[in-house]
C-alpha cells in the first residue's frame, strides 16, 4: 500500500489510523468537510468534501486514485452507496469501520454470527434506522459490490485518552462523586479495545490480501462488576448502583447480556493484540487525575 485515502479521520481513533498509516510511509490523503481541522498539517493531503453528498465526493476526488479507502464515517447503505460511485474506478481496496453492534448478544462470537453476504439489503439513511442496523446494511452494500476487495472491521467500544463520547469517564466521575450508576446487569461482560490499536489494526488489515469481515478487540474481557471494583480502587470510593435506570444515572455499559467476540480469525492472519489488562487500570487512573 502507496497511497490511502481516509473518510473522516480527524479526531479519537481516527487520528491513530492516520499515525499509523504515516509510521508506514503511506501517502494519506484525508476527506472531510473541512469544519474540525487538520491536525496532521503538512503530513497529509486535505481534501474538502461532504462524504455524505454524491455530487460533493466526485467532484473532491477527480482524476484521484488510490490504492486503499478507509471509511471511518460510513453508517448505512446509502452512505455507501454514495462512497462506491465516487471511488469504484479510484480504489484498488475498500476497508470499512464496522463495529459489534451487528451482532445480538451472546459469548465469543464469530464473524459467522453475522453474514452480510446474505442479509437483506434496503438502501437506507443512517438516521432511519438504529446504530446496528445501520452499519449491517453497510457492510451488506459493501459487499454486494463483488468486483472491489472489502474488509469490514468489526469493532467493540473503542477507549482512550480523546473518547469524545466519555463513556468510560462517565463511571469514573459517577464512582469519584458517590453517585448512582444504573446497570441492570453486573454480571455481564464485554470486550474493549484502544484506540491506538483500533488504528493500528486498521492500517495493519489494508496491507493484507484478506477480504470480508474481520473482529478485532484486545485480549480478554472484564465483568461490569469487575470494571466497577477497578474504578472504585484506583477513586478510593465505592460505588453506588441501582436497577433503577433513569435517564441520569443510565450506565453507558449498561447491556443485559454477555457481548463478546472472538478474534482468532485476525490473530490466525498474524495480528498480535494487546492484552486488557495491562492498559485498561492506566486508562482508568488518567481520567480519575482528571475529575
Amino acid at each position: 500500500m502507496k497511497s490511502s485515502l481516509v473518510l473522516g479521520g480527524t479526531r479519537f481513533f481516527g487520528k491513530e489510523l492516520v499515525h499509523s498509516l504515516l509510521a508506514k510511509g503511506v501517502d494519506v490523503t484525508i476527506a472531510t468537510r473541512g469544519k474540525s481541522g487538520n491536525p496532521f498539517g503538512n503530513n497529509v493531503k486535505q481534501l474538502i468534501a461532504d462524504r455524505y453528498d454524491a455530487d460533493s465526493m466526485k467532484s473532491a476526488l477527480e482524476g484521484l486514485q488510490f490504492d486503499v479507502v478507509y471509511d471511518q464515517i460510513g453508517y448505512s447503505s446509502e452512505d455507501i452507496n454514495i462512497a462506491y460511485e465516487a471511488l469504484k474506478d479510484k480504489v484498488a481496496k475498500y476497508v470499512f469501520t464496522s463495529t459489534m453492534s451487528v451482532y445480538e448478544y451472546g459469548n465469543n462470537l464469530s464473524e459467522e454470527a453475522f453474514n452480510p453476504y446474505t442479509y437483506a439489503l434496503k438502501v437506507v439513511k443512517s438516521q432511519d434506522v438504529s446504530y446496528g442496523e445501520g452499519k449491517k446494511l453497510a457492510e451488506t452494500a459493501l459487499f454486494s459490490k463483488k468486483e472491489l476487495p472489502t474488509v469490514a472491521v468489526r469493532i467493540p467500544i473503542v477507549l482512550g485518552e480523546e473518547d469524545y463520547t466519555e463513556r468510560l469517564l462517565f463511571h469514573v466521575r459517577k464512582i469519584k462523586n458517590e453517585e448512582e450508576i444504573g446497570m441492570s446487569n453486573q454480571e455481564a461482560r464485554l470486550n474493549f479495545i484502544s484506540a491506538r490499536e483500533a488504528g493500528e489494526f486498521l492500517a495493519w488489515i489494508g496491507s493484507q490480501t484478506f477480504t470480508g469481515p474481520v473482529n478485532a478487540c484486545a485480549n480478554g474481557d472484564i465483568q461490569l462488576a469487575e470494571l466497577v471494583k477497578l474504578i472504585e480502587s484506583k477513586t478510593g470510593k465505592n460505588a453506588v448502583l441501582t436497577t433503577n435506570i433513569t435517564d441520569e444515572n443510565r450506565s453507558p455499559y449498561g447491556i443485559g447480556e454477555n457481548w463478546t467476540m472472538d478474534h482468532s480469525k485476525a490473530t490466525e492472519l498474524g495480528y498480535e493484540f494487546s492484552n486488557l489488562s495491562d492498559w485498561l487500570p492506566g486508562l482508568i487512573e488518567h481520567y480519575n487525575k482528571m475529575v
